[in-house]
């Protein structure tokens, strides 16, 4: 059985036009958010035996301050660029050239690739993974190979916004 979750970056700054897309960092948001969704995966005792990740600053960022929280090494985090751009072909081939020997791994990357491998993946219409959001998908499979169109269950799908607590008019 495989494990996969799929996270979304944290909400980035554009308060630099200037700065690349690739440049950009977390805003205030982003740097609350990212360890409040680590620490709810902690609690959990979800722990990823492998975290792959897109090498935008936000997204390393991310994933760094996830892996913080959970007890993940950050040196053997991976970074790679096809992530970045990457649409559900390119997150596909991240996933099946995943080692068998790991059950579970997390992927961080972009919208709206993420949001469309989550459906492919499991047949749910989700509409939007929010920044920082995390979808939880089970496989009965051996092999990271053998995954297929629908071949998932959704086992979660969290995000910020659900544990924030509004005032009226929001």
């Amino acid at each position: 059985m495989k494990q996969l979750l799929l996270i979304r970056h944290a909400k980035s700054s554009w308060a630099n036009p200037d700065l690349a897309d690739f440049d950009r960092p977390l805003n205030k948001r982003g740097k609350r958010d990212a360890p409040y969704m680590g620490k709810l995966l902690a609690a959990q005792g979800i722990s990823p035996e492998l975290i792959i990740t897109s090498p935008a600053k936000r997204a390393k960022r991310t994933a760094k301050t996830i892996a913080a929280k959970i007890g993940y090494d950050e040196g053997s985090i991976i970074y790679r660029e096809d992530i970045y751009m990457s649409g559900l072909s390119g997150l596909l081939k991240a996933i099946a050239s995943t080692d068998n020997s790991i059950n579970s791994l997390a992927l961080v990357g972009h919208n709206y690739a993420i949001t469309e491998l989550a459906e492919w993946l499991t047949g749910k219409v989700i509409g939007n993974i929010p920044t920082c959001g995390i979808v939880s998908i089970e496989f009965r499979v051996p092999s990271w190979k053998k995954i297929i169109e629908h071949s998932g269950r959704l086992i979660f799908f969290d995000y910020p916004k659900l544990h924030t607590v509004r005032s009226k008019g929001e």
